[in-house]
């Protein structure tokens, strides 16, 4: 276990984590990894490949996570059949890396080709985080299950139906997968009725990702954005 201990410290190490994990999703971009033609698998090897190379990132605590095309509509919890980036795609990223003893958990969505509501979705998925984050910060109070509620009216409001079962959860020292406590506690979703800002069973600050998840059902396609709370 880190000797980390104060909050001011441990929240300076999940903004680091993050900080590199962001600087990892640039890598990605800037290799030219997401193309058309390149299977999720693929691209996924070559995150693996990259995030080692670059980064020294050995552990991630969730599986690396590509989707393309109609997979881009379901979440992480499912296992969809492999596809391969088409011309005119959207194609989403959601990476868990650990840095030293610390998680990152974040995501980003890329349009391929030209298509304009696509292009849209990509940028209502940061304003929505943006939009999202804030409510938070202004409602001190706020449980899991309403700040969920209140992202799938931000989504609503977007135009977009909110794909995610789940609107985000806990982070911390790897792996906070097995910290102690009610589970629905760990996730903004419907089941969580505890305001965020409770502290673990630890009495230590609870940190959280937020998951912004929207989808286009008609068309299949959405997009996911995810960083720290």
């Amino acid at each position: 276990m880190s000797a980390i201990v104060t909050e001011g410290a441990r929240q300076a190490a999940l903004e680091g984590a993050e900080r590199r994990a962001l600087a990892l999703l640039d890598a990605i971009e800037a290799a030219n990894l997401i193309a058309p033609g390149r299977s999720e698998r693929e691209v996924t090897e070559d995150v693996y490949a990259l995030a080692l190379e670059r980064f020294g990132v050995e552990r991630h605590w969730h599986k690396r996570i590509v989707r393309t095309g109609a997979n881009t509509v379901t979440t992480a919890f499912e296992n969809p059949p492999l596809r391969t980036i088409e011309s005119n795609d959207t194609v989403y990223v959601d990476l868990g890396p650990v840095f030293e003893e610390w998680e990152a958990d974040v995501g980003r969505t890329y349009a391929i080709g030209a298509d304009v509501d696509k292009q849209r979705l990509v940028a209502d998925l940061e304003r929505t985080f943006t939009h999202v984050q804030r409510h938070y910060r202004e409602n001190p109070t706020i449980t899991g299950a309403e700040l969920y509620a209140h992202a799938q009216a931000a989504a609503a409001d977007a135009g977009w139906t909110f794909g995610g079962s789940i609107a985000g959860h806990v982070i911390g020292e790897f792996p906070h997968s097995k910290m102690s406590g009610d589970r629905s506690q760990m996730v903004i979703a419907p089941s969580n009725a505890r305001p965020l800002r409770s502290l673990d069973d630890l009495r230590r600050q609870k940190h959280w990702i937020l998951e912004i998840h929207l989808v286009d059902r008609d068309r299949t396609f959405g997009g996911f954005y995810e960083r720290l709370l």
